[in-house]
């Protein structure tokens, strides 16, 4: 017969610390501390398997009941009361905990067992009605609101209770007296019956399964589902139920309840943390009912219950090796246990409490990478908005770029340049953004879109400049032209202060206060462990000399990416690509070229100093050549006027160029077989810009990558374009560079044809963010609008442009591998699509046997982690990342 119950208490438990995915982390540490002897009150855990049977079919097993009824027993015969009884009864909590931590996310009703026979009961022996008629007036409030579904707006109990204290003429719910208590159930149970249509059941049993079941419920309650998919946790986990013996913090004064963390999860500081309340429930310190007072203040009102709470804190972290995050009962002066989990922490404070703990000796420095998410480090190196801060949130987004940015709102891009150049902070508001917004973009603090994807050009630049960034708001409407943006949660104009927080897609009323970013010796000691472990190497995408600066001090071992459209957009430069493009003929594209050659040179010079000695991959132009081009009229009739051509003409000559599908249409490798002298211009800045900084002392490592290859042709006629114009630029210099030629596997057909390309091409790098729309068939712009929706409904476990899909992608970026290693053994490869820096598709990459991955800059740290946590788990050391907030 299978069993779904286990019992804690006595100091012996029928489960461990090591039965999570059955007992929840709730029940697991509660087996576990009663294991340990640590003072926990007794109850049972309902096995977390039958919360999905129960929502799948509303039913349970037959022989649950008896199970439950037989460990029910236990629990009134170690504590000599009885569930329901007149004379000692036992109350009792039903508490909810899956395998993975979702703090506050499920539901809880404490007080179970009450009625107003047993209320009497329980006021007499205490001693106390105030004590009786507030646990059951706690109990009635819990019940309709989690189990008869009146929380939230139809709630009615907080106003009944407000009127009661105004009536009686005092703030806190502990100063009313026993008869308003009393008054205030009856108000509760009437209340029910007004607004769910059925009674309070007065059955103690009736109660007990009616939480039961409501616990199971919750696990598809909005707040739980929103977690689950923010968190990328699994639907089918479940979660499990704990029933534990009521003990009261609000007895009196020589009783309290409070929650307290081992160190600091803030900052990681070895510092005991945490609030506690005299004469209360736990829900009092959690709802923020009462203000709570600093635990270290629980010396002095609970001395000997504070000295144990310490020794056990002390006890519990040696033993879990880990930070822990308690709950507590203190009863007429004796110490409970209700809680103990590895606490969630903030990213500096995971860091530091990693590396303090190898210092003491508890873990090794394995095991501390293994403790820090690597999304953990993000934190620490952008701002974040302020915890504490009061946020109205108007919409949320796709969190596009991580950090979080205030400014006040502009439409325009020019107008974000100008905003700036004054000093002003500014938010770039766009309908989408696009090539043509850069300067703006660069300008602003941070950049909201209201469509668009997470590989959108928005998501893309901003990412690689570091910047904060929110995009496919769905229901934010943008209208430049009257210069407002509207969504539920408010209007605002040009002008108006907002906050967008990038690592959740927050967008935030107001300006509101942040937290700046910090790193610190425990970091780079971090690292330094990291970089030892990993075997995979870790690029930046950088296209600036800021970029690339930036990116080295991050501990990038060169450029994966550098992409060569964006130098193009500064306004000394943008015109004459723009004249390369409206040429009539190859004289006259050679004509503006030549203008940009010298810059496109300088661009490189800079690039390759600042990565002195280590690689640049460039990738040559790729970009549909309409996106350099004017599309707003005031653009266009100024470009006529210097062209001295009519706007009507120079209008239909952007509108020949524009195609119906450009990310499939005349880009990549495609337009420098078109037009030769574009991949000639750009292979010579490359070289002579490698000579320069040769012949003055420095390294440079040059790798020209070919875009867009879907076949060995196309490859060839531009890798021997690419090799003639280097043999020039050596021979005319008399010096030489040594360089590589390879390309980027963005299509099914390079991957699949990969062994052929390999025969000419010397690295590889995966696109992923073009193979993936490929593969799938999606456009990467337009696919936020339904993809979130895929996800919540479980067609697709994650967005495949922010988490790379193994099973279909993978397998394409596998083969491509085995074919080219096949006849290239020293095939270089690596990936520069933004999957670059998200640390699963790092362990794909690891696995398949990629050289290096490349990602933003402030992106390098995480892949570092992630590089070598793939190594740590290949040996077969155990994931134990600890959550952070």
């Amino acid at each position: 017969m299978s069993r779904y119950v286990y019992f804690f208490g006595g100091g012996h438990a029928d489960g461990t610390a090591a039965m999570k995915d059955v007992l929840g982390g709730k029940g697991a540490g509660l087996a576990e501390m009663t294991n340990l002897g640590v003072s926990v009150p007794p109850g049972f855990t309902i096995s977390a398997e039958l919360c999905i049977e129960y929502i799948k079919t509303r039913t349970y097993p037959g022989t649950l009941r008896e199970e439950v009824a037989a460990n029910l027993q236990r629990v009134e015969e170690l504590i000599g009361r009885s569930f329901g009884a007149l004379s000692r009864p036992l109350l009792v909590s039903v508490r909810s905990g899956a395998a993975v931590s979702m703090p506050g996310m499920m539901d809880t009703i404490l007080n179970l067992g009450l009625n107003d026979a047993v209320a009497e009961a329980l006021a007499a022996e205490t001693g106390s009605p105030a004590f009786a008629y507030d646990a059951y007036r706690r109990l009635v409030q819990m019940y309709g609101d989690v189990v008869l579904g009146l929380k939230g707006p139809r709630s009615p109990f907080e106003a009944l209770l407000r009127a009661k204290k105004e009536t009686r003429g005092v703030k806190r719910d502990i100063d009313l007296p026993a008869e308003d208590l009393a008054a205030l159930v009856g108000q509760y149970k009437e209340a029910i019956h007004r607004l769910a249509g059925v009674d309070f059941p007065e059955n103690p049993d009736a109660q007990l399964w009616g939480a039961i079941e409501a616990v199971w419920r919750s696990w598809l309650g909005e707040r739980a589902v929103a977690y689950r998919l923010l968190n990328h946790i699994s639907e089918t986990l479940g979660t499990a139920v704990s029933v534990v013996a009521m003990v009261f913090g609000n007895l009196g004064e020589d009783s309290g309840t409070g929650v307290a963390f081992t160190r600091d999860p803030s900052t990681g500081a070895r510092e005991f943390f945490g609030e506690f309340l005299v004469n209360a429930q736990g829900e009092d310190v959690v709802a923020g009912i009462r203000t709570p007072e600093p635990i270290t203040k629980m010396a002095e009102r609970l001395p000997a219950a504070y000295t144990q709470l310490v020794e056990t804190k002390e006890r519990l972290e040696r033993h879990y090796r880990d930070m822990q995050d308690l709950e507590f009962t203190v009863e007429r002066g004796r110490l409970y246990l209700l809680q103990t989990r590895n606490a969630k922490r903030a990213g500096a404070a995971a860091v530091r409490i990693a590396v303090d703990m190898v210092g003491e000796g508890l873990i090794s420095d394995e095991e501390a990478l293994l403790r820090v998410a690597p999304e953990a480090l993000e934190q620490m190196l952008h701002p974040t908005v302020d915890p504490r801060a009061e946020c109205r949130v108007v919409v949320t987004g796709l969190p596009a770029s991580p950090g979080a940015a205030a400014g006040q709102v502009v439409f325009d891009a020019q107008e974000a340049f100008a905003w700036a150049a004054e000093g002003k902070p500014v938010i770039l508001v766009r309908a989408e953004t696009s090539p043509e917004d850069i300067r703006g973009m660069a300008a602003a603090k941070g950049i909201l879109t209201a469509r668009g994807g997470m590989t959108s050009h928005a998501a893309v630049v901003a990412r690689g400049m570091g910047k904060c960034c929110v995009v496919g708001a769905a229901g934010l409407e943008v209208d430049p032209d009257a210069g407002t943006m509207c969504a539920d949660g408010g209007s605002f104009r040009r002008g108006d202060w907002i906050t967008l927080d990038g690592s959740t897609g927050r967008v935030i009323a107001g300006r509101v206060a942040l937290v700046s970013p910090s790193t610190g010796e425990h970091f780079e000691r971090f690292m330094k462990w990291a970089d030892r472990y990993r075997r995979l190497r870790v690029r930046a995408n950088a296209d600036t000399p800021a970029d690339a600066a930036r990116a080295r001090a991050f501990g990038a071992e060169g450029i994966g990416l550098c992409r060569t459209e964006h130098m193009f957009f500064a306004a000394d430069r943008i015109e004459w690509i723009q004249k390369m493009i409206l040429a009539k003929d190859s004289a006259g594209r050679r004509r503006s070229l030549a203008k940009l050659l010298p810059m496109q040179r300088e661009d490189f010079e800079a690039i390759f100093e600042a990565m002195d000695g280590l690689p640049v991959t460039i990738r040559l132009l790729d970009p549909p050549l309409h996106e350099f081009l004017p599309h707003e009229p005031e653009a266009i009739a100024a470009l006529a006027k210097d062209l001295g051509l009519s706007a009507a003409r120079l209008t239909a000559m952007v509108e020949s160029l524009r195609e119906t599908n450009p990310m499939l249409g005349h880009r990549g490798c495609r337009p420098g077989i078109s037009h030769p002298e574009i991949t000639e211009m750009q292979s010579r800045a490359i070289f002579e810009a490698a000579v320069a900084l040769a012949r003055r002392g420095l390294k440079p490592v040059p790798e020209v990558m070919i875009p867009l290859v879907a076949d060995v042709a196309e490859y060839r006629n531009q890798a021997e374009l690419v090799r003639r114009v280097a043999s020039e630029v050596f021979l005319k210099a008399r010096h030489e560079v040594s360089y590589l030629v390879g390309t980027m596997i963005e299509l099914p057909r390079a991957a699949l044809t990969a062994d052929a390309i390999a025969q000419e091409a010397e690295f590889f790098s995966y696109g992923t963010n073009d193979l993936t729309q490929t593969t799938f068939g999606l456009s990467r712009d337009d696919a936020g609008r339904f993809l979130p929706a895929y996800v919540e409904r479980g067609l697709l476990p994650q967005d495949p442009f922010q988490v790379l899909d193994q099973r279909g992608v993978g397998k394409l970026i596998r083969l491509g591998i085995e074919l080219g290693r096949g006849v290239r053994k020293d095939l270089k490869v690596g990936i520069c699509g933004e999957h670059g820096g998200e640390p699963s598709s790092v362990g794909f990459c690891h696995t398949v046997g990629m050289t290096y991955v490349s990602c933003s800059p402030f992106r390098v740290p995480i892949a570092r982690l992630a590089a070598a946590q793939a190594a740590l788990k290949e040996r077969g050391l155990e994931d134990r990342t600890a959550a952070t907030v």
